[in-house]
């Protein structure tokens, strides 16, 4: 299958959408139905495909080597085809071994480790009103909050609790939810086979290969396009830093360091005892790109979050002096891995117009989200960890010293649009023994659920686009746990579904309002009203869209202080309606507001002309309109 054409593109690591030629095709050669297959392994001494259709028998189908300079070997087996079993068996120093394919597209259920042939094209599609309109789904003036699912985790048969939800399952449970919930895209932690489940996923082998745990490829399709049909996007984690050790893996492929460094100053991760993908070669760069494009070809994936982006970029992340190699300039800079971050951005989105790339990077690298023709790597979005952490240490402060840590809340409007911000609390802050969100707050239960759900309502107006982790939409008590569901008995307590319904009107408010999503990246659509108000822990500030009849006033009392009399400056004289309040006895609060709405008075106040009386109920944040 593989012209000469394809082997100088491979050679150059220009090959996009090398997934078409490598691992196991389906193919007609000759009139003769069978399966191509095709390896990269330019070191081997010999490589043969074995399977469940020769009796894993190394003698009966050996590879042919393509021109010695490309190193790829090449056989088609006639008489098989979709669910046939197999590995390369690969020589090398005088011994072989059984790999998986690096291009399989399925897999057998871990532990075993066998690639599986897939029909990719199988599946009839039945998204083409989403696909067409993605691009305006997926518009950074768009509302974007996304819900971050373990799909091992988000929900178990109630009679097989150590039963995974098959995908078709999922399709029948989440899709409704999300849809119920008003999240307007979903984001699932790696899909891609993994050997090892308490890697979550990101310790994955099967670049290409959909998890077998929940389902085939197909059931996987249809749960994206289930979601689609829903109006709801799909974004997946996907893993370029690092790939694990196991022995039917990447690891020394061809009996050398191939997809991996040789020096382990560069080729090891020390954190995560794994390798690191070596992204000065162009074929292992290449592999990467199409693995990136295959997501979004083959599976209608709406965006691509890439994981651990810090450890990309830094030759000494997580590394002491003496344990890692300067680059050709001096510096600490991995600039094979920034061309690389380059590349796979600018081949995304011109293949794919509309689609997101999301980095999560928490250093101050300059220009994450911003054009590579501008100097930027080229993402979409980046995560703003900075803001996440200090909002998550400002909360889990007593109220009564959070007076002391004001600019932790308002540092982050410092450098709120230098980059293209998602707003997360990710899986990563309810693991390890951080606790979940609603036990990290203080006081005593009332509190806690009024101190999240607070903190949801400042997320959900500042700036940027929001990401949770499951489980904190309706607070979950104990972190989360890969091998057990989410504790959706739960929903049974008020507290419970109160926070639940806040999420959901949080998320239709953003929706709704224009002034919540559209100039998110923009300063235009943030003005402070008070932010020098530590003494009581306010804060308070307008939001705007694209037209100044969309703005909002937003006020925060960080506090469990009711307060009354507030005066409020206010951008315009009108009448105030009040929109939102997290205080409502509909998600469990106190129910102290503002009977709906207030007039503004001619009183100057916060150098504005008009201003408001309010009552500020505590540990709420109150959003108003003016209507006209």
């Amino acid at each position: 299958m593989l012209t000469d054409y394809d082997l100088h593109l491979l050679g150059e690591g220009r090959h996009w959408k090398s997934y078409e030629k490598l691992g196991a095709q389906l193919h007609v050669a000759d009139g003769v139905a069978g399966v191509n297959f095709a390896v990269w392994a330019p070191n081997a001494e010999a490589v043969s495909v074995v399977g469940d259709f020769n009796s894993w028998d190394g003698q009966r189908h050996a590879m042919q080597k393509r021109m010695p300079s490309s190193g790829i070997w090449e056989l088609f087996v006639p008489g098989i085809g979709a669910g046939t079993l197999y590995k390369y068996r690969v020589h090398a120093d005088g011994s072989f071994s059984d790999r998986a394919d690096p291009y399989g597209f399925g897999a057998e259920v871990p532990p075993r480790t066998a690639s599986k042939v897939v029909d990719l094209a199988s599946y009839s599609w039945r998204d083409q009103e989403w696909m067409g309109q993605r691009t305006a789904h997926n518009s950074l003036t768009a509302p974007l909050t996304i819900y971050e699912v373990h799909l091992g985790s988000w929900r178990r048969p109630g009679n097989a609790p150590h039963r995974w939800l098959s995908y078709a399952e999922l399709e029948r449970e989440l899709v409704p939810y999300c849809v119920e919930m008003g999240f307007t895209h979903v984001e699932f932690l790696p899909p891609s086979e993994h050997p090892f489940s308490a890697s979550w996923g990101y310790q994955t082998i099967g670049l290409f290969a959909a998890t077998s745990r929940f389902g085939s490829p197909e059931d996987l399709m249809a749960l994206i396009d289930a979601l689609h049909r829903a109006g709801i996007g799909v974004i997946i984690d996907w893993v370029p830093a690092h790939f694990p050790r196991d022995g039917h893996g990447l690891r020394r492929f061809d009996g050398t360091a191939l997809y991996e460094h040789e020096d382990p100053r560069k080729g090891e991760h020390p954190d995560w005892g794994t390798l690191i993908f070596n992204y000065g070669r162009n074929e292992v760069a290449n592999y990467l790109v199409s693995s990136a494009l295959f997501w979004l070809d083959h599976y209608h994936v709406d965006g691509l979050r890439v994981d651990a982006v810090a450890s990309m970029l830094y030759l000494d992340y997580s590394r002491k002096d003496g344990e890692w190699l300067p680059n050709c300039n001096g510096g600490r800079e991995n600039l094979e891995a920034i061309d690389f971050i380059k590349s796979f951005n600018v081949q995304v989105h011109a293949h794919h117009p509309g689609v997101l790339t999301i980095a999560e990077e928490s250093t101050a690298w300059t220009g994450v989200s911003r054009p590579t023709y501008v100097g930027g790597l080229g993402f979409s979005l980046k995560w703003n960890m900075g803001w996440m952490n200090d909002t998550l240490r400002y909360m889990r402060h007593d109220p009564v010293h959070r007076k002391y840590h004001h600019d932790e809340l308002t540092f982050s409007l410092i450098y709120a649009f230098h980059e293209n911000f998602v707003l997360p609390f990710s899986h990563d802050e309810v693991v390890h023994g951080k606790g979940s969100l609603l036990d990290q707050m203080p006081g005593d239960v009332w509190q806690k659920f009024a101190n999240l759900r607070l903190l949801y309502a400042y997320m959900w107006c500042h700036p940027g686009k929001k990401l949770l982790f499951m489980g904190g939409e309706f607070g979950q008590w104990q972190e989360w746990n890969f091998d057990e569901s989410l504790h959706w008995h739960l929903l049974a307590g008020e507290h419970h579904r109160g926070l639940s319904r806040a999420v959901a009107d949080l998320n239709n408010l953003v929706r709704r309002e224009p002034a919540l999503h559209e100039l998110d990246f923009d300063g235009r659509g943030f003005e402070w009203i008070d932010c020098h108000n530590w003494q009581d822990s306010m804060l308070a500030f307008v939001r705007r869209g694209s037209s100044s009849r969309d703005a909002l006033v937003v006020v925060c009392n960080f506090t469990p202080v009711l307060r009354q009399g507030y005066r409020l400056g206010v951008p315009a004289a009108g009448f105030y309606e009040e929109i939102f309040n997290s205080d409502s006895a509909w998600y469990g609060g106190s129910n102290v507001g503002n009977g709906g709405g207030l007039q503004s008075s001619p009183h100057p106040h916060h150098g504005r002309e008009h201003s408001l009386t309010l009552t500020l109920p505590p540990l709420a944040v109150v959003v108003l309109k003016r209507r006209s």
